[in-house]
């Protein structure tokens, strides 16, 4: 088998009984297995009775994606990974198009499918969409979805088109190159390592790609929903990591100073709308990312490129001039 198949799972027995059996089902191109991040549910026991012809790997503590893939993927051997939120329902011939251009493209090492909404699978869902970019102060958005706008899929998409991230719910790699990356960033935990590793790949000369002729569905939110707190924490502490570690260093001060600015904003925004429990995130996010500086500072490259953002500021295209497709 030229492809794993990787389902990182913690507590989700009732996802992987939803979603094992269309990956089963239409992956026979695939190894596949279960990544078990220290579960203390009855995960293991459905897999072994339910789906035995899966592979199980038994992370020995909660390590959250970021680590627990890293931890994990030491045992996967195959020359493709396909890393799978347990929450995902793919479709036949979902690996048949993502084969063909590892394949036969060998500049490109990162893939992203179209990503659909589980829920109500005519749109696009939040977490990728037709695939990722940034702006110039780490934004990200994608092709399909700007901040909360959701686009109804028109075929508007259907194409193949080199993108800058691709979504942690469905991402393809190279083994070569998510090894010779490190990984995931063990200290971002969850949220956003996915857009951090596409930067650095990025920035020594790999591509990613989204297609169109792949498509799976993902619930989204099933593990940490959009309205958590702790979500709202990881997800301004890790893109404040991520420019840090990826920025040119002609902008690396310029750029982060805009962007607290641009974070005081959004932390009134949350206390005007009631919403206190956010705000306290925003600031315990500025006092982790704070005592994580140097660190952070120690593993950025020699090698930034310049040419990294798609738009200059998405803030200022969607809030002021109420640009909120992508096209």
């Amino acid at each position: 088998m030229k492809i794993a198949v990787v389902i990182l799972n913690w507590n989700g027995a009732k996802l992987l009984e939803q979603f094992l059996p269309s990956i089963i089902a239409y992956s026979k191109e695939a190894t596949i297995y279960v990544a078990d991040n220290a579960s203390t549910d009855y995960s293991i026991e459905i897999i072994k009775k339910q789906f035995p012809t899966i592979k199980i790997i038994e992370n020995d503590g909660n390590y959250g994606f970021a680590k627990g893939y890293n931890v994990a993927l030491q045992n996967v051997e195959e020359d493709y990974y396909a890393l799978v939120n347990s929450d995902i329902e793919v479709t036949q011939n979902w690996l048949t198009p993502i084969l063909s251009i590892f394949d036969n493209e060998p500049e490109i090492a990162i893939i992203q499918p179209k990503i659909l909404d589980f829920k109500n699978k005519e749109f696009f869902e939040y977490a990728g969409a037709a695939g990722g970019f940034i702006d110039k102060y780490g934004y990200p958005f994608c092709r399909g979805r700007i901040f909360d706008t959701i686009e109804k899929d028109t075929n508007q998409y259907n194409d193949e088109k080199e993108i800058f991230w691709a979504s942690g719910a469905c991402f393809f790699i190279r083994k070569e190159v998510f090894r010779d990356l490190n990984g995931f960033d063990d200290d971002f935990f969850a949220h956003q390592e996915e857009i951090d590793l596409c930067w650095r790949a990025f920035n020594l000369g790999f591509k990613a790609k989204y297609t169109s002729k792949s498509v799976v569905y993902h619930v989204g939110g099933a593990t940490l929903n959009e309205g958590n707190p702790k979500k709202t924490y990881l997800n301004f502490r890790n893109s404040l990591l991520m420019l840090t570690k990826n920025l040119p260093k002609n902008k690396l001060i310029s750029v982060l100073f805009i962007r607290l600015i641009l974070d005081a904003v959004a932390g009134f925004q949350f206390i005007f709308k009631g919403k206190f429990k956010h705000f306290f995130a925003i600031l315990k996010a500025h006092y982790s990312f704070y005592g994580l500086i140097s660190k952070t500072l120690k593993k950025r490259s020699n090698f930034q490129k310049e040419n990294y953002f798609y738009k200059k500021s998405i803030v200022y295209t969607y809030f002021v001039k109420k640009g909120k497709i992508f096209e």
